[in-house]
């Protein structure tokens, strides 16, 4: 799994069918530190997320366990939006902050 913040949207007209409905968001990967790392992923949103939230994002053959994902071609969902992380006891992130 990894942290990402979102950072926008994919339109498309033309898809898979089992797609119908499915938002697909582009996600920047975030390091430790809350930091963007460069990396971007295009994610099917699961839970409502929003422009600029940061969120917990599966890939791989997990991206297909979600009830909005399950039987669809994902290779990324996102599963959680994140109210706060810490590491070794210093908060790295909080949300409203």
């Amino acid at each position: 799994m990894q942290i990402g913040r979102i950072a926008g949207t994919v339109v498309s007209t033309a898809k898979e069918a089992s797609l119908e409905g499915r938002k697909l968001l582009v996600v920047k990967i975030l390091d430790s530190d809350a930091k963007e790392s460069g990396g971007y992923v295009v994610a099917v949103d699961a839970v409502g997320a929003g422009l600029g939230e940061v969120v917990l994002v599966a890939s791989g053959s997990s991206a297909r366990l979600t009830e909005a994902t399950r039987d669809r071609p994902s290779d990324a969902v996102i599963m959680a939006i994140v109210d706060s992380w810490d590491i070794d006891g210093a908060v790295k992130w909080r949300k409203n902050t």
